[in-house]
């Protein structure tokens, strides 16, 4: 089997884990200390065994050492960062259930960031050399698929397009395709093929083929060694992610995946939004809402806030925060604000054009019904309104709403009147739930900064 070395490539993570741990103790050590030489005698070298059982003990709890040869660098960082945060939860509760105190804070903050970074960077390094590898034509997997159409010509693609990943494609199988290009034989010829170039995987499109043709190739490669993969039926799963769940020994179907719904990440995105929510009300609300406040109120009458019932997580309502920007009105919690609307104040318009018009809403991120980004939150008639008209318009309810959004930065801020843009706001809110990692959260606040210093020509 010429690609199915996984186990070594999971053997060289782990021991790269345990010298990073290893080593990110000693340097620690040597910051805090100038000097190496009591290092051997020292508590810190005992120590060093009760960390490499925690990050064990980690790992496992985590899965992190679950590879794939389709991994994207970005995944691999988060499920580093994961543990890494399991880790120092498991150690800190350890030292402080046990009453140990002969490590000092500077210590452990030294070996915690450089632990994360030798960790990161030697899952770099080993993809990165793997990928070369393969991409060399080493520790390659020969693969066969087994009916022809858009979804396996797609596949063909992608093996001969991305040889980093190491698949090198041997040939189609199909009854009705014979003598197409890439179609080297029937569905019976499967089994004769294999076994003369052996073949490690095959990746079938079962609703091409008939019940006991599928039967007979399960058979085949359960007494053969031969991995089978399913492509799914062009239409007949409507969401792209699955995940497989097991209620005991059933395995069922999760349609749609969402990566919030894990505990860790869900912790690092809250974490995130109270330290980003609190700095900028710190530094930057406590002088300017004031400065604002002063000016809403001399520009035209009327209260500094404007307070408006929202549709939030789980559809529940949420009261959420604004400067006024409009002339005090009997439409406000009914019609949406557009280009050139009387309503809006000359005061109003530029804090709209700036967004900062939504600063107050960092209370409401610090008090938990919103998030630093996610989906923008609708007055409750629009979500009544586009949940009828727009397909799976409420799938953004799944998760908190935002001050800023995927769908914001990629040109869906301000009037979304017409269905068609209602549509594709939709459609990059639900891309973001289903494949949220830190790292995007990251990339979108940049560019709403970016957004906001440049100008936005949909803002107003």
């Amino acid at each position: 089997m010429a690609g199915l070395y996984s186990k070594y490539i999971k053997l060289i993570h782990a021991l790269g884990d345990i010298v990073a741990v290893v080593v990110s103790s000693i340097v620690s050590y040597l910051i805090l200390y100038k000097s190496f030489d009591d290092f051997i005698i020292s508590r810190h070298a005992h120590f060093i065994l009760f960390l490499i059982g925690a990050w064990y003990l980690c790992t496992n709890l985590l899965g992190t050492y679950r590879f794939y040869r389709v991994t994207h660098i970005f995944r691999v960082i988060t499920n580093v960062l994961k543990v890494i945060l399991l880790y120092i939860l498991l150690i800190e509760a350890a030292l402080n259930i046990l009453n140990i105190e002969n490590f000092s804070r500077p210590y452990l903050l030294y070996h915690y960031l450089s632990l994360a970074i030798f960790v990161m960077l030697w899952r770099i390094v080993v993809i990165t050399s793997l990928r070369y590898y393969r991409r060399m034509g080493y520790n390659y997997r020969k693969v066969i698929i087994v009916g022809y159409n858009n979804a396996s010509k797609d596949l063909r693609r992608f093996f001969n397009t991305r040889p980093e990943h190491g698949y090198r494609f041997m040939g189609f199988f199909d009854d009705k395709f014979v003598g197409h290009p890439g179609v080297v034989g029937k569905v019976d010829d499967i089994e004769q093929f294999v076994l003369q170039n052996d073949v490690d995987e095959i990746y079938c499109c079962p609703f091409e083929l008939e019940k006991e043709q599928v039967t007979r190739l399960l058979n085949f490669v359960d007494n053969n060694l031969v991995r089978m993969k399913f492509l799914p039926e062009p239409g007949g799963f409507p969401y792209k992610k699955l995940q497989v769940d097991f209620y005991d020994m059933l395995p069922v179907l999760v349609f749609r995946s969402i990566p919030l719904d894990d505990s860790i990440n869900k912790f690092l995105k809250r974490s995130f939004d109270i330290v980003f929510s609190l700095l900028a009300i710190v530094f930057l609300l406590s002088w300017l809402l004031p400065i604002l406040a002063l000016v809403i109120r001399l520009d035209s009458k009327g209260p500094v806030f404007f307070r408006q019932e929202r549709s939030g997580l789980d559809n529940k309502k949420f009261k959420c925060w604004k400067l006024r920007t409009m002339h005090v009105n009997h439409e406000a919690n009914l019609k949406q604000a557009q280009r050139g609307d009387s309503r809006i104040t000359p005061i109003g318009a530029f804090l709209r054009k700036t967004s900062l018009d939504e600063l107050p809403q960092f209370f409401n991120v610090l008090i938990g019904n919103m998030s630093i980004v996610g989906p923008r939150p609708h007055m409750l008639s629009h979500t009544e309104y586009y949940a009828v008209l727009v397909d799976k318009f409420m799938v953004r309810h799944f998760i908190k709403p935002g001050i800023t959004g995927l769908s914001q930065v990629r040109g869906f801020r301000g009037d979304t009147s017409e269905i068609h843009q209602m549509r594709g706001r939709v459609k990059l809110d639900i891309f973001y739930l289903e494949n949220w990692s830190f790292f995007l959260d990251l990339k979108i606040v940049f560019y709403t900064v970016y957004n906001m210093l440049r100008g936005e020509d949909n803002a107003f």
